[in-house]
Protein backbone atom coordinates (compact mmCIF):
# COMPACT_ATOMS: atom_id res chain seq x y z
CA UNK A 1 0.00 0.00 0.00
CA UNK A 2 1.00 3.31 -0.89
CA UNK A 3 0.91 6.37 1.21
CA UNK A 4 0.63 9.51 0.23
CA UNK A 5 2.96 12.85 1.28
CA UNK A 6 -0.17 13.76 2.83
CA UNK A 7 -0.95 10.64 4.71
CA UNK A 8 2.96 10.19 6.15
CA UNK A 9 2.84 14.28 7.31
CA UNK A 10 -0.52 14.02 9.63
CA UNK A 11 1.03 9.62 10.89
CA UNK A 12 4.14 12.16 11.87
CA UNK A 13 2.77 15.04 12.69
CA UNK A 14 4.22 16.41 16.31
CA UNK A 15 7.34 13.77 15.83
CA UNK A 16 9.80 15.89 16.64
CA UNK A 17 7.73 18.07 19.28
CA UNK A 18 8.97 18.49 22.41
CA UNK A 19 7.72 15.17 24.30
CA UNK A 20 7.37 14.99 28.05
CA UNK A 21 10.40 13.11 29.40
CA UNK A 22 10.06 10.38 32.21
CA UNK A 23 12.37 10.81 35.13
CA UNK A 24 12.93 8.75 38.39
CA UNK A 25 11.08 9.84 41.08
CA UNK A 26 13.11 11.22 43.83
CA UNK A 27 13.13 8.66 47.05
CA UNK A 28 11.37 10.42 50.04
CA UNK A 29 13.95 11.14 52.85
CA UNK A 30 12.87 10.33 56.13
CA UNK A 31 13.30 13.04 59.30
CA UNK A 32 14.42 10.91 62.16
CA UNK A 33 13.63 11.24 65.67
CA UNK A 34 16.61 10.01 67.78
CA UNK A 35 16.93 9.91 71.81
CA UNK A 36 20.18 9.48 73.78
CA UNK A 37 19.76 8.71 77.51
CA UNK A 38 22.15 8.89 80.03
CA UNK A 39 24.26 5.92 80.63
CA UNK A 40 23.43 3.57 83.46
CA UNK A 41 25.90 0.77 83.29
CA UNK A 42 28.82 1.17 85.40
CA UNK A 43 31.59 3.29 84.41
CA UNK A 44 30.10 3.43 81.18
CA UNK A 45 31.70 6.92 80.08
CA UNK A 46 31.15 6.97 76.21
CA UNK A 47 28.30 8.30 74.38
CA UNK A 48 27.05 7.34 71.07
CA UNK A 49 26.96 10.95 69.53
CA UNK A 50 29.05 13.70 69.82
CA UNK A 51 28.22 17.49 69.05
CA UNK A 52 29.92 17.52 66.32
CA UNK A 53 27.78 14.51 64.45
CA UNK A 54 24.57 16.25 66.32
CA UNK A 55 24.69 19.00 64.18
CA UNK A 56 25.07 17.67 61.23
CA UNK A 57 22.14 15.16 61.53
CA UNK A 58 19.96 18.16 63.02
CA UNK A 59 21.12 20.40 59.81
CA UNK A 60 19.44 17.41 57.73
CA UNK A 61 16.16 18.12 59.43
CA UNK A 62 16.35 14.99 61.89
CA UNK A 63 15.26 15.69 65.35
CA UNK A 64 17.49 14.54 68.33
CA UNK A 65 16.88 15.11 72.41
CA UNK A 66 19.39 14.02 74.73
CA UNK A 67 19.16 13.08 78.38
CA UNK A 68 20.96 15.95 80.39
CA UNK A 69 24.09 14.52 81.72
CA UNK A 70 24.57 12.02 79.22
CA UNK A 71 27.87 13.20 77.74
CA UNK A 72 29.44 14.50 80.98
CA UNK A 73 31.75 11.48 81.35
CA UNK A 74 33.60 12.27 78.15
CA UNK A 75 33.63 15.96 78.26
CA UNK A 76 30.88 17.05 76.10
CA UNK A 77 28.30 19.24 78.47
CA UNK A 78 25.23 19.91 77.56
CA UNK A 79 25.47 23.11 76.45
CA UNK A 80 27.63 21.75 73.89
CA UNK A 81 24.31 19.18 72.51
CA UNK A 82 22.27 22.34 72.53
CA UNK A 83 24.17 24.64 70.70
CA UNK A 84 24.37 21.85 67.76
CA UNK A 85 20.80 21.55 67.85
CA UNK A 86 19.37 18.99 70.11
CA UNK A 87 16.82 19.51 72.58
CA UNK A 88 18.11 18.56 76.29
CA UNK A 89 15.80 16.37 78.24
CA UNK A 90 15.72 16.50 82.07
CA UNK A 91 14.16 12.46 82.14
CA UNK A 92 14.69 9.28 80.64
CA UNK A 93 11.24 9.08 79.98
CA UNK A 94 11.48 12.26 77.82
CA UNK A 95 14.04 10.49 75.59
CA UNK A 96 12.59 7.19 75.62
CA UNK A 97 9.49 9.15 73.28
CA UNK A 98 12.15 9.17 70.31
CA UNK A 99 11.22 6.51 67.27
CA UNK A 100 15.17 5.89 67.88
CA UNK A 101 17.16 5.13 70.71
CA UNK A 102 21.38 4.95 70.74
CA UNK A 103 22.86 3.47 73.70
CA UNK A 104 26.45 2.21 74.11
CA UNK A 105 25.42 -0.43 77.15
CA UNK A 106 22.31 -2.68 76.35
CA UNK A 107 19.04 -1.34 77.84
CA UNK A 108 18.08 -2.31 81.55
CA UNK A 109 14.72 -3.99 82.44
CA UNK A 110 13.79 -0.69 83.72
CA UNK A 111 14.72 1.20 80.65
CA UNK A 112 12.99 -1.77 78.34
CA UNK A 113 9.82 -0.73 80.38
CA UNK A 114 10.08 3.15 78.94
CA UNK A 115 10.57 2.31 75.38
CA UNK A 116 7.36 2.27 73.30
CA UNK A 117 6.23 -0.09 70.57
CA UNK A 118 7.81 -0.06 66.86
CA UNK A 119 10.89 1.50 68.56
CA UNK A 120 14.41 0.54 66.87
CA UNK A 121 17.10 0.11 69.33
CA UNK A 122 20.77 0.75 68.37
CA UNK A 123 23.04 -0.58 71.43
CA UNK A 124 25.65 -3.76 72.33
CA UNK A 125 24.28 -6.99 73.04
CA UNK A 126 26.49 -8.25 75.28
CA UNK A 127 23.73 -11.24 76.51
CA UNK A 128 26.47 -13.07 79.14
CA UNK A 129 25.51 -10.18 81.49
CA UNK A 130 21.30 -10.10 80.55
CA UNK A 131 18.68 -11.37 83.22
CA UNK A 132 17.07 -14.82 81.14
CA UNK A 133 13.85 -12.59 80.16
CA UNK A 134 15.83 -9.94 78.80
CA UNK A 135 15.28 -11.10 75.09
CA UNK A 136 11.68 -11.31 75.91
CA UNK A 137 10.78 -8.33 76.88
CA UNK A 138 12.19 -6.80 73.94
CA UNK A 139 10.85 -9.21 71.97
CA UNK A 140 7.12 -8.24 73.71
CA UNK A 141 7.55 -4.74 72.94
CA UNK A 142 7.41 -5.34 69.00
CA UNK A 143 10.83 -3.60 68.84
CA UNK A 144 13.74 -3.41 65.71
CA UNK A 145 16.84 -4.13 67.95
CA UNK A 146 20.57 -3.82 66.15
CA UNK A 147 23.55 -5.16 67.75
CA UNK A 148 26.11 -2.74 66.73
CA UNK A 149 29.01 -4.96 67.30
CA UNK A 150 27.70 -7.27 64.71
CA UNK A 151 27.33 -4.86 62.29
CA UNK A 152 29.51 -5.01 59.12
CA UNK A 153 31.00 -2.66 56.40
CA UNK A 154 31.69 -3.20 52.90
CA UNK A 155 34.86 -4.74 53.36
CA UNK A 156 32.73 -7.26 55.57
CA UNK A 157 34.77 -5.97 59.22
CA UNK A 158 32.79 -4.97 62.04
CA UNK A 159 33.62 -1.30 62.10
CA UNK A 160 32.55 -0.90 66.00
CA UNK A 161 34.44 -4.15 66.89
CA UNK A 162 37.83 -3.35 65.07
CA UNK A 163 37.32 0.82 66.16
CA UNK A 164 37.15 -0.35 69.53
CA UNK A 165 39.40 -2.52 69.33
CA UNK A 166 42.03 -0.31 67.92
CA UNK A 167 41.56 1.92 71.48
CA UNK A 168 41.89 -0.70 73.75
CA UNK A 169 45.03 -2.14 71.80
CA UNK A 170 46.91 1.37 71.89
CA UNK A 171 45.77 1.90 75.48
CA UNK A 172 46.85 -1.73 77.05
CA UNK A 173 49.94 -0.13 76.79
CA UNK A 174 49.78 2.70 77.68
CA UNK A 175 48.12 1.26 81.09
CA UNK A 176 51.10 -1.27 81.24
CA UNK A 177 53.60 1.73 81.25
CA UNK A 178 51.82 3.56 83.93
CA UNK A 179 51.96 0.24 86.05
CA UNK A 180 55.12 -0.10 85.47
CA UNK A 181 56.55 3.01 87.24
CA UNK A 182 57.21 3.99 90.85
CA UNK A 183 54.03 6.33 90.47
CA UNK A 184 51.83 2.90 90.82
CA UNK A 185 53.64 0.78 92.97
CA UNK A 186 55.54 -0.55 89.91
CA UNK A 187 59.28 -1.63 89.45
CA UNK A 188 60.31 1.72 87.88
CA UNK A 189 61.07 0.48 84.53
CA UNK A 190 60.47 2.86 81.40
CA UNK A 191 58.50 0.88 78.98
CA UNK A 192 60.67 0.67 76.21
CA UNK A 193 64.39 1.94 75.63
CA UNK A 194 66.89 3.84 75.67
CA UNK A 195 70.32 3.35 74.17
CA UNK A 196 72.68 1.08 76.06
CA UNK A 197 69.67 -0.47 78.01
CA UNK A 198 68.02 -3.66 76.75
CA UNK A 199 64.29 -2.57 75.95
CA UNK A 200 61.50 -3.61 77.69
CA UNK A 201 60.02 -7.14 76.42
CA UNK A 202 56.19 -7.12 75.49
CA UNK A 203 54.16 -10.55 75.23
CA UNK A 204 50.92 -9.93 72.77
CA UNK A 205 48.17 -13.07 72.71
CA UNK A 206 46.53 -12.41 69.51
CA UNK A 207 47.21 -11.00 66.45
CA UNK A 208 43.91 -9.46 65.62
CA UNK A 209 42.95 -6.01 65.93
CA UNK A 210 43.83 -5.31 69.87
CA UNK A 211 47.45 -7.41 69.40
CA UNK A 212 47.84 -5.29 65.82
CA UNK A 213 47.37 -2.13 67.54
CA UNK A 214 48.99 -2.89 70.90
CA UNK A 215 52.24 -4.41 68.98
CA UNK A 216 52.43 -0.87 66.76
CA UNK A 217 52.34 1.40 70.54
CA UNK A 218 54.93 -0.92 72.00
CA UNK A 219 57.32 -0.87 68.89
CA UNK A 220 56.57 2.68 68.95
CA UNK A 221 57.97 3.48 72.44
CA UNK A 222 60.86 1.10 71.35
CA UNK A 223 59.81 -2.01 73.06
CA UNK A 224 60.89 -5.64 71.46
CA UNK A 225 57.38 -7.16 70.48
CA UNK A 226 56.65 -10.75 70.51
CA UNK A 227 53.09 -11.78 69.59
CA UNK A 228 51.86 -15.54 69.58
CA UNK A 229 48.41 -16.83 67.49
CA UNK A 230 47.53 -20.12 66.22
CA UNK A 231 46.62 -18.68 62.75
CA UNK A 232 49.60 -17.92 60.31
CA UNK A 233 47.87 -16.28 58.48
CA UNK A 234 46.81 -13.59 60.90
CA UNK A 235 50.42 -13.28 61.98
CA UNK A 236 51.89 -13.07 58.81
CA UNK A 237 49.31 -10.32 57.83
CA UNK A 238 50.31 -8.89 60.94
CA UNK A 239 54.13 -8.70 59.77
CA UNK A 240 52.52 -6.94 56.37
CA UNK A 241 50.63 -4.40 58.50
CA UNK A 242 53.45 -3.47 60.84
CA UNK A 243 55.85 -2.62 58.00
CA UNK A 244 58.66 -3.93 60.29
CA UNK A 245 60.11 -7.74 60.93
CA UNK A 246 59.00 -8.95 64.78
CA UNK A 247 59.12 -12.11 66.56
CA UNK A 248 56.13 -14.25 65.73
CA UNK A 249 54.98 -17.72 66.34
CA UNK A 250 52.23 -20.42 67.04
CA UNK A 251 51.16 -20.67 70.33
CA UNK A 252 52.84 -23.80 71.44
CA UNK A 253 52.73 -24.15 75.60
CA UNK A 254 56.25 -24.83 76.22
CA UNK A 255 57.42 -21.95 73.52
CA UNK A 256 55.15 -19.55 75.23
CA UNK A 257 56.02 -20.39 78.44
CA UNK A 258 59.62 -19.74 77.87
CA UNK A 259 58.84 -16.11 76.41
CA UNK A 260 56.34 -15.01 79.19
CA UNK A 261 59.51 -15.93 81.74
CA UNK A 262 61.63 -12.86 80.12
CA UNK A 263 58.31 -10.46 79.54
CA UNK A 264 57.93 -7.42 81.34
CA UNK A 265 54.58 -7.35 80.34
CA UNK A 266 51.99 -9.62 78.58
CA UNK A 267 48.71 -8.88 76.73
CA UNK A 268 46.07 -11.36 76.36
CA UNK A 269 44.42 -10.05 73.04
CA UNK A 270 42.35 -13.31 71.69
CA UNK A 271 39.05 -12.62 70.95
CA UNK A 272 36.65 -15.50 70.54
CA UNK A 273 33.67 -15.62 67.46
CA UNK A 274 31.37 -17.41 69.63
CA UNK A 275 31.32 -18.33 73.67
CA UNK A 276 34.57 -18.31 75.57
CA UNK A 277 38.02 -16.77 74.78
CA UNK A 278 40.29 -19.95 75.56
CA UNK A 279 42.34 -19.75 78.56
CA UNK A 280 46.28 -20.04 76.96
CA UNK A 281 48.47 -19.04 80.65
CA UNK A 282 47.82 -21.34 83.24
CA UNK A 283 48.75 -20.26 86.48
CA UNK A 284 51.77 -21.90 86.58
CA UNK A 285 52.89 -20.61 83.98
CA UNK A 286 52.24 -16.90 85.79
CA UNK A 287 54.08 -18.12 88.36
CA UNK A 288 57.65 -18.45 86.68
CA UNK A 289 57.07 -14.81 85.22
CA UNK A 290 58.88 -12.28 86.83
CA UNK A 291 57.94 -10.60 89.70
CA UNK A 292 56.54 -6.87 89.44
CA UNK A 293 55.98 -7.80 85.30
CA UNK A 294 52.38 -6.47 84.21
CA UNK A 295 49.48 -8.54 82.76
CA UNK A 296 46.73 -6.98 81.30
CA UNK A 297 44.14 -9.19 79.79
CA UNK A 298 41.72 -7.17 77.25
CA UNK A 299 40.15 -9.93 76.58
CA UNK A 300 38.70 -10.53 80.48
CA UNK A 301 35.18 -9.65 78.83
CA UNK A 302 35.21 -12.83 77.56
CA UNK A 303 36.38 -14.47 80.41
CA UNK A 304 40.50 -13.97 79.90
CA UNK A 305 43.81 -15.58 78.53
CA UNK A 306 45.40 -16.18 81.85
CA UNK A 307 44.12 -18.84 84.03
CA UNK A 308 45.08 -16.13 86.93
CA UNK A 309 42.58 -12.85 85.46
CA UNK A 310 39.47 -11.87 87.31
CA UNK A 311 37.42 -9.37 86.44
CA UNK A 312 38.63 -5.79 87.96
CA UNK A 313 37.19 -2.41 87.25
CA UNK A 314 38.46 1.52 86.65
CA UNK A 315 37.98 2.22 90.36
CA UNK A 316 40.07 -0.53 91.19
CA UNK A 317 41.73 -2.01 88.20
CA UNK A 318 44.79 -4.09 89.11
CA UNK A 319 45.49 -6.80 91.90
CA UNK A 320 48.88 -8.87 92.80
CA UNK A 321 49.11 -12.85 91.87
CA UNK A 322 52.23 -14.68 92.43
CA UNK A 323 54.19 -11.13 92.84
CA UNK A 324 52.71 -10.33 89.18
CA UNK A 325 50.28 -6.65 88.43
CA UNK A 326 46.99 -7.93 86.80
CA UNK A 327 44.82 -5.26 84.99
CA UNK A 328 41.57 -6.80 84.21
CA UNK A 329 38.92 -4.54 83.04
CA UNK A 330 36.46 -5.37 80.42
CA UNK A 331 35.94 -1.76 79.31
CA UNK A 332 38.94 -0.07 78.57
CA UNK A 333 38.19 1.81 75.75
CA UNK A 334 35.64 3.39 78.43
CA UNK A 335 38.89 4.81 80.06
CA UNK A 336 39.27 6.89 77.34
CA UNK A 337 35.51 7.82 76.79
CA UNK A 338 36.22 10.99 74.42
CA UNK A 339 38.07 9.10 72.05
CA UNK A 340 36.09 6.27 71.72
CA UNK A 341 32.82 8.66 71.20
CA UNK A 342 34.11 9.93 68.31
CA UNK A 343 35.26 6.63 66.78
CA UNK A 344 31.18 5.27 67.87
CA UNK A 345 29.83 8.81 66.23
CA UNK A 346 32.07 8.38 63.19
CA UNK A 347 30.11 4.93 62.90
CA UNK A 348 26.36 6.29 64.10
CA UNK A 349 26.29 9.44 62.19
CA UNK A 350 26.86 7.69 58.59
CA UNK A 351 24.20 5.23 59.32
CA UNK A 352 21.63 7.21 60.47
CA UNK A 353 22.53 9.95 57.53
CA UNK A 354 22.06 6.74 55.39
CA UNK A 355 18.88 5.84 57.07
CA UNK A 356 17.18 9.03 56.85
CA UNK A 357 18.35 9.04 52.84
CA UNK A 358 16.33 5.91 52.70
CA UNK A 359 13.14 7.03 54.22
CA UNK A 360 13.37 5.37 57.47
CA UNK A 361 14.89 1.82 59.34
CA UNK A 362 12.83 -0.46 57.18
CA UNK A 363 14.20 0.77 53.79
CA UNK A 364 17.71 0.99 55.23
CA UNK A 365 17.70 -2.37 56.34
CA UNK A 366 16.44 -3.75 53.28
CA UNK A 367 19.17 -2.49 51.36
CA UNK A 368 22.34 -2.25 53.54
CA UNK A 369 23.24 -5.93 54.38
CA UNK A 370 25.84 -4.39 56.23
CA UNK A 371 22.91 -3.40 59.09
CA UNK A 372 21.15 -6.04 58.60
CA UNK A 373 23.43 -8.61 60.02
CA UNK A 374 22.95 -6.57 63.13
CA UNK A 375 19.60 -7.05 63.54
CA UNK A 376 18.63 -9.57 66.16
CA UNK A 377 15.43 -8.22 66.70
CA UNK A 378 13.01 -7.46 63.24
CA UNK A 379 9.16 -6.23 64.53
CA UNK A 380 9.37 -8.54 67.51
CA UNK A 381 10.89 -11.35 65.61
CA UNK A 382 14.02 -12.92 67.12
CA UNK A 383 16.10 -13.04 63.52
CA UNK A 384 19.85 -14.69 65.25
CA UNK A 385 19.88 -17.87 64.77
CA UNK A 386 22.45 -18.82 67.75
CA UNK A 387 20.10 -16.67 70.11
CA UNK A 388 17.19 -18.91 69.04
CA UNK A 389 18.76 -21.57 69.75
CA UNK A 390 20.53 -20.92 72.93
CA UNK A 391 17.63 -19.79 74.67
CA UNK A 392 15.20 -21.93 72.82
CA UNK A 393 12.58 -19.40 71.26
CA UNK A 394 11.61 -18.88 67.50
CA UNK A 395 13.52 -17.41 65.41
CA UNK A 396 13.41 -16.73 61.26
CA UNK A 397 15.76 -15.50 59.04
CA UNK A 398 15.94 -11.79 58.14
CA UNK A 399 16.61 -12.13 54.84
CA UNK A 400 13.62 -14.34 54.08
CA UNK A 401 11.75 -11.48 56.34
CA UNK A 402 13.35 -9.18 53.49
CA UNK A 403 12.42 -11.06 50.76
CA UNK A 404 8.64 -11.53 51.50
CA UNK A 405 7.89 -7.59 52.33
Amino acid sequence: MVMSKDVLFSLTKGGYAPQEEMLEVARKKGKLYIGIPKEMAFQENRVPLVPDAVALLVNNGHKIVVEAGAGTNAHFEDTDYSEAGAEIAYSAEEVYKADIILKIAPPTLEEIECMKTKQTLFSALQLTVQPEDFLKKLVAKKLNCVAFDLITDDAGIFPVIRAMGEIAGGASILVAAELLSNANNGVGSLLGGISGISPTEVVIIGAGTVGEFAARAALGLGATVKVFDNSTSRLRRLQSQLGTRIFTSVIVPKVLEKHLKSADVAIGALRASKGRTPCIVSDEMVTEMKAGSVIIDVSIDQGGVFETSSVTNHTKPVFRKHGVIHYCVPNIPSRVARTASYAFSNIFQQILMNMGDEGGFDSLVRKDAGVRTGVYIYNGILTNQYLGETFNLPHKDINLLMAAM
